[in-house]
Formats: structure tokens, sequence, C-alpha cells
């Protein structure tokens, strides 16, 4: 049975997960289409680029390109701290962001889904983040969150001006909208968030010059950005839970299986700097899913994209029928960093494997009794 369960737990996680996989996978390496997200280059790139309105700056975040400049505003601010990791900021581990919220546009996942309004429709507002999108509203807790906490932390330094977020037409409840508002109402995720960029700053401070940051270590703030992220995901996941039926089945069922994988992508501290970021993100749906949408055979998606996605509704369902231990197991394994370095040679490994089956084995899951023995649920219930 452990032998059994323990393959199998690497093998799921091995397809869903491997940059490796990805890597060898996409001949392209992200030079067939543009590194950057759509519109990059036409993001606000200042924070005075934004409007300035009675001493505020007033930011859209219901406007994609806006959103976009939010998220362009951290990179160039956290630039400095990456040098040692390539030219150009390639190198910077908040691309994972801004990447993944130009593919949702890219594919459609900002637009209003119930299809009531024009907002996100080339014959409407292309640029409109509707919220009825649960796809948007999940990355505004990814989005605006993080850069609340950045401005609360000082990345941008002392500001002239306070920053205020424009609220949507509807759930007005379910934002915050300024530090001070998110600080009241979502102070523990404010906190991971500040954490994070606070820890930036203080390996600035005893920096001899901007190229050496001599305390900066990458496995620490891989650590502190992914706990921050899965934070968000964690919070914003029940409250937008009613925003799945707006969506087919194939994509809410996507949905919640992308959201659950972001734990296990997080406890290996998987580096989101751009190209790594971009190979993997060649293997994510081209477009929505719609019902008739049949794993692993959709017929214009690549094999590795329909691969992919089995993947993670296969990850997800384990997950569930363990009741949340494999997780925990995979946590605990991934908890030291010479856990995390031996997890990710053996998906290397692994990876390379032709052989994975998901259909088989999650039918041999659904098969067999994976609940945890009573005194192992209560030793992994304390895993961090």
């Amino acid at each position: 049975m452990q032998p059994y369960f323990g393959i199998h737990v690497l093998l799921i996680v091995t397809v869903t997960l491997s940059p490796a996989t990805a890597a060898a996978q996409s001949e392209k390496d992200a030079t067939g289409e543009d590194v950057y997200p759509p519109l990059w280059d036409l993001a606000p790139e200042n924070l005075l680029d934004f409007l300035v309105k009675d001493n505020k700056i007033v930011v859209n975040a219901w406007n994609y390109q806006e959103r976009l400049g939010v998220y362009k505003n951290l990179l160039n601010s956290s630039a400095k701290y990456f040098t040692a990791f390539g030219s150009q900021n390639f190198g910077n581990i908040l691309w994972g962001l801004p990447l993944q919220h130009g593919w949702q546009f890219r594919t459609g996942r900002l637009a209003d889904p119930s299809s009531v309004t024009s907002c996100g429709y080339e014959d409407g507002d292309l640029l409109c983040i509707s919220v009825r999108s649960w796809w948007s509203c999940m990355n505004y807790y990814l989005a605006i969150i993080p850069f609340l906490g950045a401005v609360e932390a000082g990345l941008f330094g002392q500001l002239q001006y306070e920053i205020e977020i424009l609220p949507p037409e509807e759930r007005r409840a379910d934002f915050c909208y300024s530090v001070t508002d998110c600080r009241s109402r979502i102070p523990k995720l404010m906190d991971k968030w500040k954490a994070y960029f606070e820890y930036l700053l203080s390996t600035e401070h005893t920096a001899v010059s901007p190229a050496t940051f001599s305390s900066f270590k990458l496995d620490d703030a891989l650590h502190l950005m992914w706990r921050a992220h899965v934070a968000s995901i964690a919070y914003a996941l029940p409250k937008f839970q009613d925003s799945l039926k707006y969506l087919s089945d194939p994509e809410a069922n996507f949905g919640e299986d992308w959201a659950n994988a972001v734990d296990f992508i997080a406890a290996t501290h998987f580096s989101t700097d751009l190209q790594t970021t971009n190979n993997f993100q060649a293997f994510l749906p081209p477009r929505m899913l719609v019902e008739g949408d049949v794993l692993p055979s959709i017929s214009d998606f690549s094999p590795q994209q329909n691969r992919v996605l089995l993947s993670l509704r296969v990850l997800h369902k384990a997950n569930q029928l363990t009741g949340g231990l494999l997780l925990k197991l995979w946590q605990k394994a991934m908890s030291t960093e010479a856990g995390r370095k031996i997890g990710q040679k053996l998906i290397e490994d692994l990876a390379s494997s032709q052989k994975f089956d998901p259909v088989g084995i999650y039918n041999d899951l659904k098969g067999v009794d994976l609940t945890a023995p009573s005194f192992l649920r209560k030793s992994s219930s304390n895993i961090d």
C-alpha cells in the first residue's frame, strides 16, 4: 500500500508541475510569440502614469491595461533585487503574476462569462475586466493586494499621493480599495504580501552595491512569495465560489483544479521567472473550455495540453480522495531546502517517462482505501 501510494503521488505531481517537462517539450521556448503579456508596452510603468485626482493616484483595476500596469510597477520597482538572476529583469519571480494575467486576457477568461454585458469582448470594451469572471475576481487578490502590500512595505518609497482603487459595478463588498481599507479588512493577507516586499527591502540595506545583495536568498524570497500567493487563493476561493456558475462545467472544473495545483507548486518553491513561467504556460488551455470538451481528447488542444489538464484533474481528485493527505505529505516532503532539491530532481527524472497514464492512476486510486490512519492524520495536521 505505502510504496504504491508514494509512487503514484510522485507520478501525479510529476507531470503536473514539472518545469523540466515544459522546457523540454516547448520547442518555442517562448520565442514563437511575445514573451511579455499582451499590451505590456502600453501599460503604465510609473505610478504617476495612472490618473491623479484629488491628491490620489486612482487605479481602475477593472481595466486590463491598468491592472497590468500595477504588475509593471511591481516588476520595475523590485528589479534591482534580481540583477544576479539575468538581464532585463527576466529573473524576477513576480513575472508569474502578470504572465498568468496575460494568459487569462488572451484566452477570454476576463470577459463577462454570463454574456449579459459586452465587457471584455471585441465588439464591446475589449480591455474591460468583468466582475462576473471567476478568474478576474480571483486575480484581484493576486494583483491589487500584492500591490497595496508593496505600497505599505515601502517598495515605492515615500509617496506624495495615496493610492485608491476604483470599485467594480457589482460585488463592491467583496473587495478592498486602499492600504487602510485592506489593512482593516484582511490584515493577515496584507501581512503576508507586506512581508515578502519587506524581505526584499531588508536585503538592500545590507548591500554594498545594487548588484550585490549579500543577504538575498532566492529560496527565502520564493518561500515568502508563494506563502502570500497561496494565502490569496485560499481567501478568495470560497468568496467567489458562486461565480463558477457562469462557467461551463469543464471550465469550472479546470479553475478549481488549477487552484488546487497551486498548493503543490508552491511547496516546491517553483521559480516563476519570465522564461520558466512562459515555458510552463505553453501547456495551459488556449481558450475557455466549453461543454463537450472531454479530457484527454480535446481536438484543438495539443497532446501536451490535454495531458496537463488531465493531470491537474487527477491531482485534484486524488487530493480529495485522500482528504487532503496527499498535499500534506507533499508539503512535508518539501519542507526543507534539501527535500525540495530532491523533489525537483525526482520530477526532472520522472518527467521524461512517456508511460504516464492519468486515467489509469485515477481509476486505481478510486479503488484503493487512501484514508489516512488516525495516527497519521493527527501527526500530519501539524504541518504548516
